[in-house]
């Protein structure tokens, strides 16, 4: 594949970042708004050391992280900087493939660089991602893994593609949302058909085989799971589990924490379930409307993710922004783009000012914080739904403005919209 300087810099750029003694970098763990329980390095860095003292570090209900992890940073790497790195690179390298496969174009040509630039340069200096990497979060992995299904489905490598969303499904079960898009993206192609939406065309009797091969890889990695812990299934409520039940409400940029602490236990199980079927809802509605382009149907459940997830961390809404760039189709009919920026920037300063008010000053209370999670919210859900709009909008096509003679001299103008679909 040809690589361009610019990518090159970049990542030379972010292992500098990796490797140098940043001031600052030990604030960056404990921020809320960059990892959360169940991504927190903290956490994991308590995890491998209670398995070195032969201590179970599931039995505490304090880690939640995959037993895959404790495995990778306890036996083959530790957990450096530099891993996160070289995350950082893999998913930007996954996101530039995937704008290729999209556009048709073959891996060895080094077309529109200009563009490849842009894209590379908006996912690693992206700080909603690039903060919650130099904090060690493990929502780096997560989110590289996504990005890797997504590419490998792109240019219908289907192995590589089920394992990959595989193993994004260990790592945080929500990612189940996004299996049915990457399913049709396999069955068809990742171009765009957003101008001539269209029938799904691919063959609906394969879908059981590739769900079946996804099932068994996702067991393998289950065994995998349970061989690491000594066939002990308690990291399967702590990990899995803590998704559905919200055991640790530690303040995050997300929607539920706040609920579920004002929230009566007797109404508890209710609205955790609401909460959570609440995510599932989106899939068929979005695949169904976006068959034509499953890629695009994909990358709007991801920005349901970044959005409602449960233990919402910048990463979410970071990877969400990042991908717009493989979309430049749809640029050009957003509604209300400045509003969803402003949104975001006033979110971006409001978090930090009101975590710091709150938890190290102790001179503001909860209230301020989640005020500051709703714009965060309303930020997500207005870029979320222009996206929606800018994908349904481009099938119509532009306005043509006409001046028409009218019977008494005066010159009016007629406005009708041209369809673009065949």
């Amino acid at each position: 594949m040809n690589i361009s300087p610019t990518f090159l810099v970049l990542v030379c750029l972010r292992f500098l970042l990796a490797v140098l003694p940043l001031p600052g970098r030990n604030l960056l763990k404990h921020d809320h708004q960059l990892s959360s329980p169940l991504t927190s390095y903290l956490h994991l860095n308590e995890g491998l050391w209670l398995l070195d003292n032969n201590i179970d570090p599931y039995m505490g209900g304090t880690f939640h992280h995959s037993p895959l992890l404790l495995s990778l940073f306890s036996t083959i790497v530790p957990p450096l900087p530099i891993v996160w790195a070289v995350s950082d690179g893999i998913g930007a390298w996954a996101l530039l493939c995937m704008w290729r496969a999209r556009q048709g174009l073959s891996s060895q040509k080094g077309t529109k660089s200009n563009v490849e630039n842009l894209i590379v340069s908006v996912y690693l200096l992206n700080p909603y991602l690039l903060l919650p990497s130099l904090a060690l979060s493990t929502s780096t992995f997560e989110n590289t893994f996504t990005l890797l299904a997504l590419m490998f489905a792109s240019q219908g490598k289907v192995s590589s593609a089920l394992l990959a969303i595989a193993f994004a499904v260990h790592l945080t079960p929500s990612s189940i949302l996004l299996l049915l898009p990457i399913l049709m993206v396999l069955l068809s192609s990742p171009v765009s058909n957003l101008a001539s939406p269209r029938p799904f065309n691919g063959s609906l009797k394969h879908i059981p085989f590739l769900f079946g091969e996804f099932t068994l890889y996702w067991l393998v990695l289950v065994g995998a799971a349970c061989i690491i812990t000594g066939g002990n299934w308690n990291w399967v409520r702590a990990s899995w589990g803590a998704s559905l039940t919200l055991p640790d409400l530690t303040p995050n940029p997300g929607l539920w924490w706040y609920f579920f602490t004002e929230m009566f236990d007797h109404f508890r199980p209710f609205f955790l379930m609401v909460f959570s079927v609440h995510l599932v809802i989106y899939i068929l509605p979005v695949c169904i409307k976006f068959q034509h382009d499953p890629l695009y149907a994909a990358f709007l459940l991801v920005g349901v993710l970044g959005t409602f997830k449960a233990y919402l961390t910048l990463a979410d809404p970071g990877l969400f922004l990042s991908m717009i760039s493989i979309f430049p189709e749809v640029h050009g009919y957003f509604r209300h783009p400045i509003i969803t920026i402003l949104l975001h920037l006033h979110a971006a300063l409001l978090l930090p000012l009101q975590h710091v008010l709150w938890v190290s000053e102790g001179r503001g209370n909860a209230n301020f914080y989640y005020a500051a999670s709703l714009v965060m919210g309303m930020a997500g859900g207005a870029g979320l739904v222009d996206a929606c709009w800018a994908g349904m909008r481009i099938a119509v096509g532009d306005a043509k403005v006409w001046a028409e003679e009218k019977l008494d001299g005066e010159k009016g103008k007629v406005v009708w919209w041209e369809v673009v679909q065949q």
